[in-house]
């Protein structure tokens, strides 16, 4: 029993990571219908700032994880703004080619100036032990901050003006416009949200997992996943479907063997796109 109950545990801290990988990835794709490529190399940039501020200027990543997740808002929004919303009515051909451009020069600058070498930030915050069950701090962090990310970015949605109008444009753009919503600033705004979300998951990421430019195309093929199983625009259905990957890995590990967890993930989602392709709680419109 105790077995069982320690593949859930470390299934679902993984599930948080992953619905924390997915769910800016999975806002821009829904609102701009933009593949945005460039959002596995958002995650590494993040976790190499929170490890570089926290090697030589001794800020913890719990403190630069509000100055990383605002410089990527910058950076994102002034990507979209000057050069994605361009070509964003383009065909999504266009826009995924374009982003995985632009992805490409991020990661080769930053393999050159941080080199391949995977780093960590090494804190130890140790363990817990509840009857049997091992629960690693540093991922029960993780997974609090995960969580506290997607919640935040679930009420921005709701309850603020630009959440609302992010929704009016996933929903219909044309009628958007004719209620004077500023669209290409809406885009904007949506794909920095997006930086933003990327920054922050690589931050806490840098806690638990060594950070290296090799880890890009691992995030972005993450994120594609939970994005097709929890259903694509959905805060919800990312963390949904990001704590189910999360326990379906776990349990294949540990049952199949690790070299098959990824697989089974894969095979999943092709099932999904089979029979339910909307996701286990997708929609046309958006929530």
């Amino acid at each position: 029993m105790e077995a069982y109950l320690q593949i859930v545990v470390n299934g679902l801290m993984l599930g948080a990571l992953y619905a924390c990988i997915a769910v800016g990835f999975s806002l821009v794709w829904g609102v701009l219908n933009v593949v945005n490529m460039l959002h596995g190399s958002f995650i590494v940039l993040g976790g190499y700032l929170a490890f570089f501020a926290w090697q030589y200027l001794g800020v913890n990543p719990l403190l630069s994880l509000v100055a990383i997740s605002t410089l990527l808002f910058l950076i994102g929004w002034f990507l979209q703004f000057a050069i994605i919303n361009r070509v964003v009515a383009q065909p999504v051909l266009t826009t995924l080619t374009l982003t995985f451009g632009l992805d490409m020069i991020l990661y080769n600058v930053m393999t050159v100036a941080f080199t391949a070498t995977p780093r960590r930030i090494a804190l130890d915050f140790g363990s817990l032990d509840i009857r049997g069950v091992v629960i690693p701090l540093d991922r029960l962090v993780a997974m609090a901050l995960a969580f506290i990310l997607t919640g935040l970015l679930f009420l921005l949605l709701r309850s603020s003006k630009l959440g609302r109008s992010i929704v009016a444009v996933r929903m219909d753009r044309d009628a958007a416009l004719l209620m004077g919503i500023r669209v290409n600033r809406v885009y904007a705004a949506t794909f920095g949200i997006g930086a933003m979300m990327a920054g922050a998951c690589g931050t806490v990421l840098a806690i638990v997992y060594p950070i290296t430019s090799n880890m890009t195309d691992l995030y972005l093929g993450k994120a594609f996943v939970v994005c097709v199983i929890g259903g694509l625009g959905s805060v919800p259905g990312a963390l949904l479907g990001g704590l189910t990957l999360g326990v379906i890995e776990s349990a294949a590990g540990d049952f199949l063997g690790p070299q098959h967890a990824l697989t089974l993930g894969f095979v999943l989602m092709l099932l999904l796109l089979m029979f339910k392709p909307t996701g286990l709680v997708g929609r046309r419109g958006y929530e």
